[in-house]
């Protein structure tokens, strides 16, 4: 949600589906809306009819799919390397494996991945759909993870610790909120920084002990 990479547990799970399920419809409802005014938007707007093929582009292709493995194979795979190189404990060569490794099995997926055909409700064609979303997720969250060089809450880089042991924030450098843009299947995203400013609180060093 709103943490990326930064942020474990069920609280994480709640915010995602407080967002997805329930904020965001009316959010989007809302903005259009406002921009539209009394303009209607029909199927046979360009926007609407751009949309639609390339969504019927995407599940054709999945379709397509005639190779050996399982999509839970693949979905099994992705989530082991995030689990091995970036969990709560991580490192800067550990996230640099991640980011050689999770575009080589996205290309495996596409190339060996199997998806049964049918007219009826086809569950694996939904999970291929997600899986395809976790790889680009999973890379942006070891983008983000390497390049925050510091140790943060649930965000613990190794080589940023305490002689303690504690977490070391680094809050000259990383004090900013930060949204990636997607440039595209293969392609590096871009980073977005906004400075946060704190006028009543002061920062400090937490300790968990």
């Amino acid at each position: 949600s709103d943490h990326g990479a930064n942020r474990l547990g069920a609280s994480a799970l709640m915010q995602g589906l407080a967002d997805g399920y329930f904020v965001l419809p009316y959010t989007i409802g809302d903005f259009l809306a406002k921009h539209l005014g009394e303009a209607k938007m029909t199927p046979d707007d360009a926007a609407f009819r751009s949309a639609e093929e390339a969504v019927r582009k995407r599940i054709a292709g999945f379709l397509a799919m005639d190779g050996s493995k399982s999509v839970d194979h693949f979905h099994r795979e992705l989530g082991k390397i995030c689990w091995e190189e970036c969990g709560m404990s991580r490192n800067a060569a550990g996230l640099k494996k991640a980011l050689e490794e999770i575009p080589k099995l996205r290309e495996e997926f596409y190339a060996d991945a199997f998806v049964p055909k049918g007219d009826q409700l086809n569950s694996s064609l939904e999970k291929a759909g997600r899986v395809a979303d976790f790889f680009e997720l999973a890379e942006l969250m070891c983008y983000d993870a390497l390049e925050r060089e510091e140790s943060c809450g649930g965000h613990f880089r190794e080589e940023h610790q305490t002689p303690e042991g504690e977490a070391k924030r680094n809050d000259e450098d990383f004090s900013y909120v930060a949204a990636w843009e997607y440039k595209g299947h293969g392609k590096a995203p871009v980073l977005h920084k906004e400075p946060l400013e704190f006028e009543y609180v002061k920062l400090s060093q937490r300790s968990y002990k």
